[in-house]
């Protein structure tokens, strides 16, 4: 037994290793490689996802996997049910596929930016066509009878299905549209306004993102397109914002979102480093990390009492008060970009790029016809009409890297949030005092022992709920938007 153990967790450090570089060289992609470097770069990352799916798709994986089915430690267990699925995947999707998948994201990548650049769906058409053919094929060879969009979720998800997310979903959509309409009636806190120079946003963003725990020693902050963090290992975590010049708290928010991650990330328990179980237990977890320090933490007046002497000493003229900033944090507006939403719409932008996706891969909708279903999805839903397709259908970058399934996590990472702040709350009396100090570090304690250090050794739902009992997620977010949404447009 520990001579199969041994050859499995040699095999585990070489997967990790491996996934390492592609996410690193996927940073570089998006942060420092030049444009003509595009070909070469989907060829190397081809290769590399080749060689990771012959070895987890490789026989004597599955032999070593069938014999460690008699551990009795729970650590081992883990780590073998964690690789277990991953060689199922891989036993089922041939290698020819897998590196054509990772081939079309890398270009499909540069004919987004393209389509951007020119503010113009068709540079990107046929590229997304072809990531749609190529999942479709994924999505046939591991399909077991189920709905076809549950071999995505399970990616990113495992133990989410379609069936548990349309009631949820169709749930957050009938409170969250009753709650935007009843805040609309009033006029609500007034919005901030002025200039702040990029430099001194950098310089801003690394003291904030230190003060809440993120290890600069063991990670950095980057500009992007789109934000995004990636984990090479606890010591060497990226983070990528992308600032803007009249919108301080728009940039900021975004990289406390990504510092979020990247906390995660150096917080998960790297005594089991190199076995499986040192990683997130699914993308909801993820977010829910992301979401609770940009919205939970980064959205409250506390926050901003402790934030608004860095910005006045960052720009000395700047007389924002702390209230202010609070209000404008929190104001309900119908707005077109997913990253710049306010909380109370945010998950009405997921819903609607569930109910896309879901109709795409199921042949329901063409890629042809996307941007007018996208249009008509936010006159619907959100009552809004995008004007170019920067504002509609090319304002995210997950489809242009094939990652289809994924915008889900994201809804479940902000119900995750709201419950995670609620227990909070019972089991650090003094939380909100701490934070308005600058004291993160209570709330990264909590984090870090109810959630960080178990690693994948339980899966999601099981670490969500030992954090936090039997709480009603749904009914938790719906009590934080009205605490604050919905104090601040009171009457």
């Amino acid at each position: 037994m520990e001579t199969t153990w041994n050859a499995f967790t040699s095999r585990v450090a070489e997967l990790e290793a491996l996934g390492g570089v592609v996410q690193l060289l996927e940073w570089d992609q998006q942060t420092m490689m030049p444009s003509g470097g595009a070909s070469h770069r989907g060829a190397q990352l081809s290769t590399l996802t080749g060689l990771m799916h012959d070895r987890l798709a490789d026989p004597a994986l599955g032999g070593w996997l069938s014999e460690l089915k008699q551990e009795t430690d729970p650590v081992r267990i883990a780590a073998v049910r964690n690789l277990k699925r991953d060689h199922e995947r891989a036993t089922k999707v041939p290698t020819k596929l897998v590196a054509e998948i990772a081939e079309a994201s890398n270009s499909g990548f540069g004919a987004w930016m393209g389509a951007r650049e020119a503010n113009d769906f068709a540079p990107f058409q046929a590229s997304l066509e072809r990531l749609v053919g190529l999942r479709k094929q994924e999505i046939a060879c591991l399909s077991d009878g189920g709905h076809p969009y549950d071999c995505l979720l399970d990616q990113y998800d495992p133990g989410s299905t379609t069936a548990d997310l349309e009631p949820m979903f169709a749930r957050l959509r009938t409170e969250l549209s009753s709650f935007i309409q009843e805040v609309g009636a009033y006029e609500g806190p007034q919005a901030v306004e002025g200039v702040w120079d990029v430099a001194g946003q950098k310089a801003l963003s690394n003291k904030v993102i230190h003060a809440l725990g993120f290890r600069l020693t063991d990670g950095r902050l980057d500009a992007s397109e789109h934000p995004f963090t990636v984990g090479m290992g606890t010591g060497d975590v990226r983070l990528t914002t992308h600032l803007y010049e009249n919108d301080l708290l728009g940039g900021l928010t975004g990289t406390i979102h990504e510092a979020g991650h990247g906390m995660y990330e150096q917080g998960l328990p790297i005594a089991h480093a190199g076995i499986g179980v040192s990683t997130a237990a699914g993308m909801g977890l993820h977010e829910s990390q992301s979401r609770f320090w940009e919205n939970v933490i980064g959205r409250s007046l506390p926050f901003f009492q402790w934030l608004v002497p860095l910005i006045q000493d960052q720009w000395p003229d700047d007389t924002i008060t702390p209230e202010q900033w609070y209000g404008h944090a929190n104001r309900v507006e119908r707005s077109f970009i997913r990253v710049q939403a306010d909380e109370a719409t945010y998950n009405l932008h997921i819903i609607i790029r569930f109910e896309l996706e879901m109709k795409i891969l199921t042949g329901a909708l063409q890629v042809a016809d996307l941007p007018e279903a996208w249009n008509a999805a936010y006159a619907d839903l959100l009552g809004i009409t995008p004007s170019t397709p920067n504002e509609g259908v090319l304002q995210d970058v997950h489809w242009s890297n094939g990652l289809f399934g994924y915008f889900p996590s994201y809804t479940i990472g902000n119900l995750y949030a709201a419950s995670f702040r609620f227990q909070m709350e019972e089991d650090v009396p003094d939380l909100w005092d701490k934070v308005a100090v600058g004291d993160f570090s209570p709330a990264l304690e909590w984090l870090r022992n109810k959630v960080h250090q178990h690693g994948h050794i339980l899966d999601a739902p099981e670490i969500f709920a030992n954090a936090v009992g039997d709480r009603d997620p749904v009914a938790d977010l719906m009590a934080h938007l009205r605490g604050r949404q919905g104090h601040l447009y009171r009457p």
